[in-house]
């Protein structure tokens, strides 16, 4: 076993798009739960959204990839407003029971053959980067150093992730200190009594459902734009993945679904490349190498559930931000 071999590979996770998509999906879903109660259960349908606007936009239409990629984050607003319109004025349990099933009817119809010439149906879409890596300012060639040694398109996508989450970073930070953060809380809080003050509650909510929403769907657009879109990504699960990483970091945090996302993906990581290893060796000779890639699953359910009932906050919340552990 290789363990040099095994750290190499987990501490290049931490600047891979995926890793970047995903602290931009944490955030955003940050926006909606840890700030304004939104209980928002689609999150893939959001990434799935800003991808697939992208690369459609890209492919279909030949549209300049900063045109393309806004064309992503105007979708997610549509799709802020057709799930937020009908549910919003309700118990915040519906918001989740109609977003779990938006997702999963957005992922079927890119999924289905009848949009095949335009969403590729099940083998997704592939080849729309041209542009993007057309405009790469850096050399060509492959520089770096250690496990961070990439080629110069790759690193392309990383700055682009890297200033992109730096923009929403301080977006977020901005927002949450302005009176309409404060407004925000105060309806995570309790909104009746916020109503009472004469404050357009459900107009509020939309809101940051949209903010959210295009946040996180500007995490689907970072992360498409260092690998090929498919509609098998885009699966209840990775909605689970984005939860697990808020909570880990600290819902109602700035920098928590950062640490979060990061925190996730290399543990991750680092137990997608040890399990295996461990099979091979015969530490494991109950388990298969295909099974051991299951069992990583088994061990982050096992993680979250723990995180849940210990420390519920995360690592840098705080319990006075959520209501639900007090």
């Amino acid at each position: 076993m290789n363990f040099l071999q095994i750290l190499n590979n987990t501490a290049a996770q931490i600047l891979s798009p995926t890793t970047l998509g995903f602290v931009l999906a944490a955030i955003g879903l940050s926006v909606h739960f840890g700030f304004a109660g939104l209980l928002n259960m689609g999150v893939a349908g959001f990434m799935a959204i800003g991808a697939y606007g992208f690369a459609i936009s890209t492919i279909s239409f030949a549209l300049p990839w900063p045109v393309a990629a806004l064309v992503g984050l105007v979708a997610a607003v549509v799709f802020s407003l057709v799930m937020g319109v009908p549910t919003l004025r309700l118990r915040g349990d519906y918001l989740a029971i109609v977003t779990i099933a938006a997702a999963e009817v957005v992922r079927l119809l890119f999924l289905t053959s009848t949009f095949r010439e335009t969403t590729g149906s099940a083998d997704g879409l592939s080849g729309f980067q041209a542009a993007f890596r057309a405009s790469n300012p850096l050399p060509v060639g492959r520089y770096g150093f250690g496990p961070w040694t990439y080629q110069s398109d790759q690193w392309w996508v990383i700055i682009v992730g890297i200033i992109t989450i730096t923009i929403v970073v301080l977006l977020v930070w901005l927002l949450m200190r302005s009176p309409w953060g404060r407004v925000i809380r105060g309806i995570r809080e309790d909104e009746d009594a916020v109503r009472s003050l004469g404050k357009n509650v459900f107009a509020f909510k939309m809101q940051a459902l949209i903010v959210g929403g295009v946040i996180i769907a500007a995490g689907g657009i970072v992360t498409a734009m260092g690998t090929n879109v498919n509609p098998n990504v885009y699966v209840t699960s990775q909605t689970f993945y984005v939860w697990t990483a808020l909570l880990l970091g600290g819902a109602a945090t700035i920098f928590g679904p950062v640490l979060g996302a990061v925190l996730f993906w290399v543990v991750r990581a680092f137990l997608s490349n040890l399990l295996p290893a461990l099979v091979n060796i015969g530490w494991l000779p109950f388990l298969t190498a295909e099974q051991s890639q299951m069992l990583v699953f088994v061990l982050v359910g096992v993680a979250l559930m723990l995180l849940v009932i210990f420390r519920p906050q995360g690592i840098l919340g705080s319990k006075k931000e959520l209501t639900f552990v007090r």
